[in-house]
């Protein structure tokens, strides 16, 4: 197994946590655990390597939502209450895109999203 795959993986959802002030020691613990976790996981499905690093955001969004943090927070849709973007396709790959869970919008491609209130790339 290629471990410079996990730590593609690690480094593009670190980028996000980074770009949206939400690494926090518990976020990145999470970041952690879900990179070892998926190591296995990839270890059991090789084929799906490609999906890994959104399979990484995934794990981390979801383990922040469980600690009460919301992200990503969508900022793309202005005054639309509070909402989150989510990995697109859902299975997390290949080419994973954070997208707008209410305007179905694509934001960022995964590890380029940008601080809150800066408009980012959408590849």
């Amino acid at each position: 197994m290629d471990h410079r795959l996990f730590l593609a993986a690690r480094a593009l959802v670190l980028a996000d946590l980074e770009a949206r002030r939400a690494a926090t020691p518990e976020v990145v613990s999470a970041l952690e655990d879900a990179v070892a976790a998926r190591q296995w996981w990839a270890e059991q499905w090789p084929e799906g390597e490609v999906y890994v690093a959104g399979l990484v955001a995934q794990d981390v969004q979801d383990a922040a939502f469980d600690a009460g943090v919301r992200w990503p927070v969508c900022d793309a849709c202005g005054d639309a209450p509070e909402h989150s973007l989510h990995i697109q396709p859902d299975l997390g790959g290949p080419d994973p895109m954070w997208v707008c869970e209410e305007s179905g919008r694509a934001v960022a491609g995964l590890g380029r999203l940008s601080a809150p209130g800066r408009a980012g790339p959408a590849s």
